[in-house]
């Protein structure tokens, strides 16, 4: 059995938009719908966040 992947790149088999969410859950080993409704629910609130989601669409690459 192989260990999950650990890499920093988009997941493009499970994503929604863009797979920056499923990405970073793969990465650091977290739930992907849990990530998903944290990055919604956190969109709401004042601040950056849709401008560090379109950022992290073009940094991080395709996996």
């Amino acid at each position: 059995m192989t260990a999950p992947s650990r890499r920093f790149a988009r997941d493009t088999n499970n994503k929604v938009i863009a797979g920056v969410c499923s990405g970073l859950a793969r990465r650091f080993g977290i739930s992907r719908n849990g990530l998903r409704i944290a990055a919604v629910v956190s969109c709401i609130l004042p601040g950056p966040q849709f401008i560090a989601y379109v950022v992290l669409w073009v940094v991080m690459p395709k996996g």
